[in-house]
């Protein structure tokens, strides 16, 4: 229907990059910088959350970059499984509902990643 815009391709998948991108530096920063905090709030270890933060912040980066977008991106998905699990079988978290965040911000987030990883991550970069 708007084949004209299929040019565009590669600024579309930048911009899902950058979105993806945003999300994960601002979800992974505080459990670099307030690792203890963010462990009791949790229910895990502040190692845990500490290697959480590195791979959020790491890859988020490496996707607004441009560099080894599918790797950042399975990585990713890798997060939000366990984010997802987390939330389903630990917490108890229904997909939606309306007295607490459901996880279905994370199905997104998984099926963002999912569709980088599988598509790869466009032309426009850095690297």
């Amino acid at each position: 229907m708007f084949a004209q815009l299929a040019q565009y391709n590669d600024v579309g998948l930048f911009l899902l990059r950058a979105a993806i991108a945003a999300i994960f530096l601002i979800h992974g920063w505080p459990k670099l910088s307030k690792a203890n905090e963010m462990a009791a709030g949790m229910g895990t270890s502040k190692i845990m959350v500490l290697l959480l933060g590195s791979v959020e912040t790491l890859s988020a980066l490496a996707l607004v970059v441009g560099f080894y977008t599918q790797l950042a991106a399975l990585l990713l998905s890798l997060v939000m499984c366990g984010a997802i699990w987390m939330k389903v079988m630990k917490w108890n978290v229904p997909f939606s509902a309306k007295d607490k965040v459901g996880w279905e911000f994370d199905f997104v987030l998984l099926f963002a990643a999912l569709a980088i990883l599988l598509g790869g991550g466009g032309a426009l970069g850095f690297f």
